[in-house]
């Protein structure tokens, strides 16, 4: 199974979020910004490239998440469980990981992406920073009877 992890584009920034609003309705309604529009276009660019048509596209319903998956132009759903702050476990388990046949790309937010990075990857620190716009690709395989997830890339919009 292969499960992409797209961390939303730049967007603008929302006056709450030092206070600690992060998915408060002003947040979920944040916008990307030009930069951002051209992040998730470069990245959507590249990522079909590399995606099998059949490939499942879930989103968080934030504006932000909205606009960087529409640049990919494939059909996608939205899905409360990629909402900001959501347990990443929430988010295993809505991709089907590691059971699911097709690949699944996830388009979410910052922190929960990064924990889900780490939990696959096993990294002590138990987060791991996703840039804006940025994507992890990861692959489950089982080798010599081991199950394990496979960091196949990470892409930034930046380098592409």
């Amino acid at each position: 199974m292969d499960l992409i992890l797209w961390r939303h584009a730049e967007a603008h920034d929302h006056p709450d979020l030092m206070s600690g609003r992060a998915g408060d309705e002003q947040d979920l309604r944040r916008r990307l910004t030009t930069k951002g529009e051209k992040q998730a276009a470069r990245m959507a660019a590249w990522l079909d490239r590399q995606l099998p048509d059949g490939a499942r596209i879930l989103c968080s319903p934030a504006v932000r998440c909205e606009q960087t998956a529409m640049a990919l132009g494939r059909k996608l759903r939205f899905r409360d469980e990629l909402l900001p702050e959501r347990d990443p476990q929430s988010l295993l388990d809505l991709a089907q990981w590691p059971q699911g046949r097709s690949p699944v790309v996830l388009v979410g937010h910052q922190p929960t992406l990064g924990q889900v990075v780490a939990r696959l990857l096993g990294l002590e620190q138990g987060v791991c920073s996703v840039r804006k716009g940025a994507l992890w690709w990861l692959r489950y395989r089982e080798r010599e009877g081991r199950s394990e997830a496979v960091l196949v890339t990470v892409q930034s919009p930046e380098l592409l």
